[in-house]
């Protein structure tokens, strides 16, 4: 399954599919998914883990919002979606931080696909207008 092709039936698009945005939608859904998975681990680490919990809950719901605004194709909504892109970039930066700080092999997975998360939306940033 594609994203990718999925926008692209889109009657609005067509050929006019946006492949940097669709790709950042692409790496915001998995950046959410690993995001969560990585609060609920450093949940069941020893100590306290809570601002990681926090900020990896945090880049969870701000990269399914991000996802979701930006499949949209109907109509425009642009300064929204742009606004959408760039606190995803700064929830994944913030995120890649924290868990680049701990030595648990989720953190630094999670902290990898943020980074990622992050570049992919910073590239899409340019192609919305």
């Amino acid at each position: 399954m594609s994203i990718s092709k999925m926008i692209s039936l889109h009657p609005d698009v067509g050929d006019d599919l946006n492949e940097p945005l669709a790709t950042a939608i692409r790496h915001a859904m998995f950046c959410a998914v690993i995001a969560t998975s990585c609060a609920d681990a450093c949940a069941a680490e020893p100590g306290d883990m809570s601002q990681c919990i926090r900020v990896c809950s945090d880049t969870a719901s701000i990269c399914t919002a991000t996802a979701a605004v930006a499949t949209r194709r109907t109509g425009q909504n642009v300064a929204v979606l742009r606004t959408m892109l760039e606190t995803c970039i700064l929830a994944c930066e913030t995120s890649a931080a924290e868990c680049e700080s701990h030595d648990h092999e989720h953190c630094q997975w999670c902290a990898k696909m943020c980074r990622e998360c992050a570049a992919d939306c910073r590239a899409a940033l340019p192609t919305v207008n």
